[in-house]
């Protein structure tokens, strides 16, 4: 009985100290508890995560340059490579690819044919050296894997030979690169004009929700079709991906804008405002260290949410030939080779980097979602 009632006694502690513990946790606390409890948030932040990992270092990941520089010019348009174990030839430890050999006939009107050779096999090798690239500000030439003789394709190449699974993990790094540039800045001005129109109120409110009207109506497409026509054609690939970077923060901050509004209209009446402007505080500090941290976690939820209109919008407007272009690799830019009749019926392995557009725009979908849900601070009284 002893042992029992003592048990039952270390068992209330125990409940006791956690709910102490959730009533006096922090905010950031309480949603990452709540973000927890959600299977597809947390596989969804799981899945994110590889994909921004795999981006960061997709010239490690990557046996080639994905390039013009590094396309294999003896095998355009190969279907993917898939490493085996085994075949009729025997069994090996190493996996191996076939060699490919392209020849011409009088039977093909001398067009180039590529077939496989079985006798021949390429093997994987790890850790081996290849094309030079730099990251963070010191030069390689190590990548993960690669093929002892010529050259392996795990997802085939393209039209003008150029590696799919190299081009694919490069251009997911260069479109969460434009969506996070596109992400902050539309950030910073939703930030200062919707804090200067909650503060302040009364004809500045008016005039900035006219200016914020205004930027909303803009349509997107033929904004980017003038700007297409006055970029000089000279401009570089780097220039370009600024600007469109740039451009599509200008264009995506009312909606935060007129969150943050609603909120400080809300919210700069209450006492502590009050009290911080009778000990002299300034608006920027008020607005900055009490109106704003009251609201950050659903900034940060609405920041999480634009992060796949960034990329949406990118990728649409490569997609449509007014964004960023070749040589930049990105998802939108390896897109438009899927639109080809050819394509379409003969080299169905250009689709798998719409497989991983998919995945990436779900995988911020269900982290959004699930960052929402947790920052509610009555979703619990919902259910």
């Amino acid at each position: 009985m002893t042992d029992t009632a003592t048990m039952e006694k270390g068992d209330k502690n125990v409940d006791q100290s956690a709910k102490e513990a959730y009533f006096t946790a922090g905010q950031g606390q309480l949603i990452w508890t709540r973000f927890k409890k959600q299977r597809a948030a947390m596989i969804g932040a799981g899945v994110l995560i590889w994909l921004i990992l795999s981006g960061i270092f997709a010239d490690f990941l990557t046996p080639y340059n994905p390039t013009i520089t590094g396309r294999n010019a003896d095998y355009q348009n190969g279907a993917p490579q898939i490493p085996k174990f085994w075949d009729e030839n025997g069994f090996s430890l190493r996996p191996f690819v076939y060699t490919y050999e392209r020849t011409r006939s009088i039977e093909t009107n001398f067009r180039w044919v590529s077939t496989i050779n079985r006798d021949k096999r390429r093997y994987m090798v790890f850790f081996t050296e290849g094309d030079e690239y730099e990251m963070f500000g010191m030069k390689f030439n190590t990548h993960i894997f690669g093929a002892d003789v010529g050259k392996i394709h795990l997802f085939g190449t393209d039209g003008t030979g150029k590696d799919i699974f190299s081009r694919t993990f490069h251009s997911i790094n260069t479109s969460l690169a434009v969506g996070t540039i596109g992400v902050l800045i539309a950030f910073v001005l939703a930030l200062i004009i919707g804090g200067i129109a909650g503060y302040y109120g009364g004809w500045m409110d008016s005039i900035l929700q006219m200016i914020t009207d205004a930027v909303r109506t803009i349509p997107a497409i033929p904004l980017f079709m003038a700007i297409a026509a006055f970029i000089p054609a000279e401009i570089s690939s780097e220039g370009r991906f600024f600007i469109i970077s740039i451009i599509l923060g200008f264009i995506g901050w009312p909606t935060l804008a007129r969150r943050v509004r609603t909120h400080l209209l809300t919210e700069r009446n209450q006492e502590y405002v009050l009290a911080a402007q009778l000990c002299g505080a300034s608006p920027a500090h008020i607005i900055g260290r009490h109106l704003l941290p009251s609201f950050t976690s659903y900034i940060i939820v609405d920041l999480i949410i634009s992060f796949p209109y960034m990329v949406l919008s990118e990728t649409a407007l490569s997609f449509i030939g007014l964004g960023l272009k070749e040589p930049v690799n990105s998802l939108g830019v390896m897109l438009q080779n899927v639109t080809k009749a050819d394509v379409l019926l003969n080299y169905q392995w250009n689709f798998i980097p719409v497989i991983f557009f998919i995945v990436l725009v779900l995988a911020f979908v269900f982290v959004g979602d699930g960052l929402r849900d947790a920052a509610d601070p009555y979703a619990d009284t919902k259910k």
